[in-house]
């Protein structure tokens, strides 16, 4: 009796790696879909968050307190549950994108690039270096004995952040409803 043996040509192997890869591209794509929308969430109601309700609390506060609060809670921002969101929301968008277009879905790939964008451009890189810099030095400030210049001290520096931060959040809702668009598109 002859055995028959089959031997795999580069051409037959790369066929087959191509086939397992397509037949795993509609959950890959649904799964990185789902991700970009929760990052996106996550980061746009953490920006809304002040917008709404935490720079209105501290400025009915005594400004000596607003500012000890502040120079806290940015100190503390810088956690692991923070950087998820808001560093890897663009790259978890590029991803999608890149997965929707490697899989033939145009639109949907062009909605989660435009996403990337405008989060990476107006949200990553607007708190980079708009509102970072603004905390740095609000965190090297003393704050002062006298509640006139810790008065003046906070309401420079929060009208100027309140600004900026509505700006990326606007970005960030911006960037939500267009991933939310790619994903309808699917």
């Amino acid at each position: 009796m002859t055995k028959t043996v089959h031997v795999c040509t580069c051409m037959q192997k790369r066929t087959r790696r191509c086939g397992l890869v397509e037949a795993a591209m509609p959950g890959i794509v649904v799964g990185l879909s789902i991700t970009s929308i929760i990052f996106c969430g996550a980061i746009f109601g953490f920006f809304y968050a002040w917008v709404c309700s935490t720079m209105w609390g501290l400025d009915q506060t005594d400004p000596r307190v607003a500012i000890e609060a502040m120079q806290a809670m940015n100190a503390s921002v810088r956690n692991a549950v923070f950087f998820p969101a808001f560093f890897l929301t663009p790259v978890v968008l590029g991803l999608t994108a890149a997965a929707m277009r490697f899989d033939g879905r145009k639109s949907p790939a062009f909605w989660f690039a435009a996403a990337a964008l405008v989060y990476l451009t107006s949200g990553l890189f607007l708190t980079l270096t708009v509102n970072v810099p603004m905390n740095e030095a609000l965190a090297a400030t003393a704050i002062p004995d006298d509640i006139e210049t810790a008065r003046h001290i906070w309401q420079d520096y929060s009208q100027r952040w309140q600004f900026w931060n509505q700006a990326r959040t606007i970005a960030s809702g911006i960037a939500l409803a267009f991933a939310g668009l790619g994903l309808v598109r699917m």
